[in-house]
Formats: C-alpha cells, sequence, structure tokens
C-alpha cells in the first residue's frame, strides 16, 4: 500500500531569470518599450541629418527597422515558432500603440515632424495608419524570414545528429539514461 508522505523529499530550487531576459518574455512590456524609445530616436535623428542627403535620410530609417527587427527577436526568441504566428502581429501593435501615444506628447510640445514641417494633431491618424503599415510589413517579412531560418537550422541540427524528431531525441535520451540507471543497481 503507498504511504502518503513520500520517504525522500526533493528539493527544488526556483531560478528567476535575468532582469533582461524577464522584460523579453512579455509582449506587452518589450512593444511598449520599443515604441517609446523608437519615437523619439526618429525624432532625434530626423533632426541632425540633413534634409537634403538621401543617403542620411535612408540610413535612418533603417537603423530604426533594425532596432524594431532586434526588439522583436529578442521577444520572439523566447518562444515556439508556432506562437510567433499571434505574438507578432501582438507585438506589432501594442509597440505602434506605444509609439503614437508618445506621437501624441511630441506633437503637444511641437516637436513631432513630418517631412520638414511640425506636425500638428489632424497629422495624427494618417502617421498612425502609415506606422502601422510599415511596422506590420517589417515585422511580418522579418518574422516569417527569421522563422524560416530556425526551421532550417533546427531540421539540419536534427539531420546532423541522425534523428527524426525531437521527440525521437527525446526518448532516446530517456531510454539510454533508464539503461544507465538500471545497470547501476
Amino acid at each position: 500500500m503507498p504511504t502518503l508522505f513520500p520517504r525522500h523529499t526533493v528539493e527544488w530550487k526556483l531560478e528567476e531569470p535575468a532582469s533582461l531576459r524577464r522584460l523579453t518574455l512579455s509582449v506587452v512590456e518589450m512593444a511598449v518599450l520599443t515604441g517609446l524609445v523608437l519615437r523619439p530616436l526618429r525624432i532625434l535623428l530626423l533632426s541632425q541629418v540633413g534634409r537634403d542627403s538621401w543617403a542620411a535620410l535612408g540610413s535612418t530609417y533603417a537603423l530604426i527597422a533594425v532596432l524594431l527587427c532586434l526588439a522583436a527577436t529578442a521577444h520572439l526568441s523566447n518562444y515556439p515558432v508556432r506562437q510567433w504566428l499571434w505574438r507578432a502581429p501582438a507585438f506589432v501593435g501594442i509597440e505602434v500603440a506605444a509609439e503614437m501615444a508618445m506621437s501624441l506628447v511630441l506633437i503637444a510640445f511641437q516637436r513631432e515632424m513630418i517631412g520638414t514641417a511640425r506636425a500638428d494633431f489632424d497629422d495624427w491618424s494618417r502617421m498612425a495608419v502609415l506606422t502601422l503599415l510599415y511596422r506590420f510589413a517589417a515585422i511580418a517579412i522579418f518574422s516569417t524570414a527569421l522563422a524560416a531560418v530556425v526551421q532550417v537550422v533546427r531540421y539540419v541540427l536534427l539531420r546532423h545528429e541522425q534523428r527524426a524528431s525531437t521527440v525521437a531525441a527525446v526518448h532516446e535520451e530517456s531510454e539510454r539514461l533508464a539503461e544507465e540507471e538500471h545497470a547501476k543497481n
């Protein structure tokens, strides 16, 4: 008859992830932080580059796209690819909402630019739609390419180890450990 209390207790250790890792686990926190950083950075970079230099303007928007993709990668890399289908659009929606909230603050202080002129509250809705479209397109293309790379690398690594799937690998490893344990006894 089994006892109600085990003879041996197991000590559990709870390891808290580092603060940066905890930040990247949350889609809301990561997207809000990204949105609050990208909008002022955009204004700062656009005010520093010469408006007549297409190379400087292009490099500004390229830097913003790279930072957006890095932030999305930091979040998405914590989850399996199948969850990216809802996490990537959620990231974009929350990021754009935070960015547009920051844009409202910048418009109130007359620091938001639209082209070479200062933006006003009438321009905000058009800026929000364009920002959503550009961010969604960038993240959709990037996350699709990243998912393809992840799947190809995973497939190549499993084939290199001559295993058909991760389930088979886990099963083989558990059988090996069970045999080692049985050999010890």
